[in-house]
């Protein structure tokens, strides 16, 4: 048999909320998704790859716009290979679902049945495996084992997580997971997780992926191959000893301005961090930015607390709470609290803080 070279991806999540943008760039965001779609074709063309796997949430909900499904449609009508779809959870195939009611390409096979089923495609050696999540009813590999075919590869296209060591399949492509798991063997079988293309919040951090996977006689290799787009990223700064301002600017890497960033403020300090004031000067360094305030209360802020003021009956009275908790959570929010009121009390403004996880 000679070698097949498979395109694998999956969790593209078109028409995703992007919660957490204004509603212009998460606008943007959707639109670059359908960029994102013509990369994917590019590749697929550039590679010459025999057949497409996804496996599953290619949508973001089997509500989707229609344009979105119509997108979706049109670009995989170009590539020049067979591809195969297995419904997941969120693009679940029912009667009223997208790839019911659009008009598929010849090319483009979606599995639209909880039990697997099989497709043969005799001119390159294949018979690929799959089944679609159909509402509320899951596929599964209970009992199932693809009998060997002289001449043929078993392949399987998934969404979830299943066992694999006796399924007699080849090579399954699943989908399911935002991170790529890379080319991995149980039993017999290799099979991939390749991720999602993109990410979509700060739980899908750095470069994403799909996979071009190679199947021989002789074994299994895969390459992982960025769709490029614009990437989260998560950054901690240690503030300690330092105004937040130039450490922030003296820390931030160059080429910032396509992605999005979260900076986590650490360390130690006697005022809260002026979030507002450090995002208006930061915002336009980056597509978008989130500043977090995880700093500590700096141990000699306690020594106002012997003034005769204002400022050191307030440090007084939060002393005593301090001091009479064993509770860490509860420890942390009392110097919190320590850290804003003197920030208002030497501001005489209040100070709003962006994001405090």
């Amino acid at each position: 048999m000679r070698e097949i070279k498979i395109l694998c991806s999956s969790d593209w999540h078109l028409d995703s909320p992007f919660e957490g943008l204004s509603a212009s760039k998460a606008g943007l965001r959707r639109n670059e998704q359908s960029e994102l779609l013509e990369t994917f074709v590019q590749l697929a063309r550039q590679e010459r790859v025999d057949l497409v796997l996804l496996g599953g949430d290619l949508l973001s909900s089997r509500c989707s716009c229609y344009e979105t499904g119509e997108t979706l449609v049109r670009a995989l009508r170009g590539i020049d290979a067979p591809v195969f779809i297995a419904p997941g959870e969120s693009d679940a195939y029912t009667p009223r679902c997208p790839y019911a009611c659009l008009r598929l390409s010849e090319n483009v096979h979606v599995f639209t049945d909880s039990e697997i089923t099989c497709a043969e495609l005799p001119e390159l050696g294949v018979r690929v495996f799959g089944a679609a999540h159909t509402g509320n009813t899951a596929p599964t590999l209970d009992g199932f084992c693809a009998v060997k075919a002289d001449g043929f590869y078993n392949l399987l296209c998934l969404y979830g997580e299943y066992g694999l060591e006796m399924s007699g399949i080849d090579f399954a492509s699943l989908g399911g997971r935002h991170s790529a798991s890379g080319l991995k063997k149980v039993g017999d079988t290799w099979y991939s997780y390749s991720g999602c293309p993109q990410g979509r919040s700060f739980e899908e951090c750095g470069e994403r992926y799909v996979s071009i996977v190679r199947l021989s006689e002789n074994g299994c290799s895969a390459e992982q191959h960025s769709l490029g787009g614009r990437q989260y990223k998560t950054l901690e700064v240690d503030v300690t000893g330092r105004e937040p301002l130039i450490a922030l600017h003296t820390s931030i890497p160059d080429d910032t301005l396509s992605d999005i960033y979260r900076i986590v403020l650490t360390g130690e300090c006697a005022a809260a961090p002026d979030l507002n004031a450090l995002h208006a000067s930061l915002a336009e360094l980056f597509f978008d930015v989130k500043l977090v305030d995880r700093t500590k209360l700096s141990h000699s802020i306690w020594d106002k607390a012997q003034e005769d003021t204002l400022r050191g009956i307030f440090l007084r009275k939060l002393r005593e709470k301090y001091d009479n908790t064993d509770d860490l959570r509860e420890k942390e929010m009392i110097g919190r609290a320590a850290r804003w009121g003197l920030s208002a009390l030497d501001n005489g403004k209040e100070v709003a803080a962006h994001e405090n996880k």
